[in-house]
C-alpha cells in the first residue's frame, strides 16, 4: 500500500469501496502510481473538434490503438475517450490499462453561446467495457448549465451504485468572453462546482492572473495570484481544501518548453497532475514519448518533496 495514496483515499472516507478501489486502481497504476500524482491521457478531441483538426499533426492518432497504446508505453495513470474509441480497443486493453468512458461529448459545428454536451453513453457502457471511471463535461456559465447539473448527478449516483468514480471536466462556457473562461476566479468558482457536485476528480485548465467577475475582484485583493504557481494553489483550496484530487489541462497545443513551465508550476503549486491531450499525441512518437516522460520526472518530483 502507498501512504500517499492512503492518504488522498481517507477524504473519501464516506464513499462506497468500489468506487474506492477504483480510486486506488487509477492512483497506483502506470509510472507515478504510489506517488499520490496522476497523468491521464484524454482522447475525446476527435468529436469535439473533428479529425483533421485532431490527428493531421500526427496521423498515426486516426489509429484507436494509438492512443491506449502511448498511455502505457508512457506510463500513464489512464485513458480517458468517448465510446468508440473505448469499444475499439477495451477488448486488449481492458485491465491492463484503467480506461475511463467519457459519457457526454459535443461538436464544435453549433454556435458557442449556450453549449451543452449530448449524453453519448452510459454507465453499463463503462461497466460493459471494463473501465475505471467515467468522464462528464459541464459548462457552468452556459444556460444550460442546470440541466448539465441534474444530468451529473443522476449519472455519479448510478456510478456510485456500482463502484465507479466520476471524473468532471468543468469548463466555463457561454455568453462571457474567452478571457473570462480561464480567469482566476472562475476557473476556482469552476472547480468549487465541480466538488459540490459530487466529482471524484476535478478537471480545470490552468488559470490566468485576469479576475472577471466584478463582485469577485476585492476579495482577490487579498488571494495571491501573480504568478501561476499561486493561482494553482488557490484552486486547490477552492477544492475543498485540498480534500478533492484536481487536475490540470495541458490545453490548445504549445511548445515544449511552455508545456514543461507549465508542469513545473501545477506540480509546485500543489496540483495533483495533469491530464495532456493534444500537447501529448499530435507530437511524434518518440517526441511525445519524451515529453511525457519529463512531465512525470517532475510530478516525481514533487511528490518526493511532499
Amino acid at each position: 500500500m502507498s501512504n500517499a495514496v492512503e492518504s488522498i483515499l481517507q477524504n473519501y472516507a464516506g464513499e462506497t469501496p468500489g468506487v474506492i478501489g477504483n480510486m486506488r486502481r487509477i492512483l497506483n497504476h502506470g509510472r507515478l502510481g504510489g506517488t499520490g500524482k496522476l497523468v491521464i491521457l484524454p482522447v475525446d478531441q476527435g468529436f469535439e473538434h473533428g479529425p483533421a483538426r485532431t490527428f493531421a499533426p500526427n496521423p498515426a492518432g486516426y489509429d484507436p490503438r494509438y492512443h491506449p497504446e502511448l498511455a502505457i508505453e508512457s506510463g500513464c495513470n489512464a485513458y480517458a475517450a468517448p465510446l468508440g474509441f473505448i469499444e475499439a480497443i477495451a477488448h486488449e486493453y481492458a485491465g491492463k490499462l484503467p480506461l475511463i468512458l467519457k459519457v457526454n461529448n459535443s461538436d464544435s459545428l453549433g454556435g458557442p453561446e449556450s453549449p451543452c454536451s449530448a449524453l453519448t453513453s452510459a454507465v453499463p457502457d463503462a461497466l460493459r467495457l471494463g473501465c475505471a471511471a467515467i468522464g462528464y463535461t459541464i459548462y457552468p456559465g452556459s444556460e444550460h448549465r442546470n440541466q448539465m447539473y441534474q444530468d451529473l448527478r443522476d449519472l455519479i449516483r448510478e456510478a456510485r451504485a456500482v463502484g465507479l468514480p466520476t471524473i468532471v471536466w468543468s469548463y466555463a462556457r457561454g455568453k462571457m468572453p474567452k478571457e473570462a473562461e480561464t480567469s482566476v476566479d472562475v476557473i476556482a468558482y469552476a472547480a468549487q462546482i465541480a466538488c459540490q457536485l459530487g466529482a471524484h476528480i476535478v478537471k480545470v485548465k490552468p488559470p490566468t492572473e485576469v479576475v472577471w467577475q466584478e463582485a469577485a475582484k476585492k476579495y482577490y485583493e487579498g488571494i495571491p495570484h501573480a504568478t501561476l504557481e499561486e493561482r494553482i494553489r488557490h484552486v486547490v483550496q477552492s477544492c475543498f481544501a485540498d480534500k478533492r484530487i484536481v487536475i490540470f489541462s495541458g490545453g490548445a497545443s504549445k511548445g515544449y518548453d511552455d508545456v514543461l513551465n507549465d508542469i513545473r508550476s501545477i506540480a509546485a503549486g500543489g496540483g495533483y497532475g495533469s491530464i495532456m491531450g493534444r500537447n501529448a499525441f499530435q507530437r511524434e512518437h518518440g517526441e511525445s514519448l519524451k515529453l511525457l516522460d519529463e512531465v512525470m520526472s517532475i510530478y516525481e518530483e514533487a511528490a518526493k518533496k511532499g
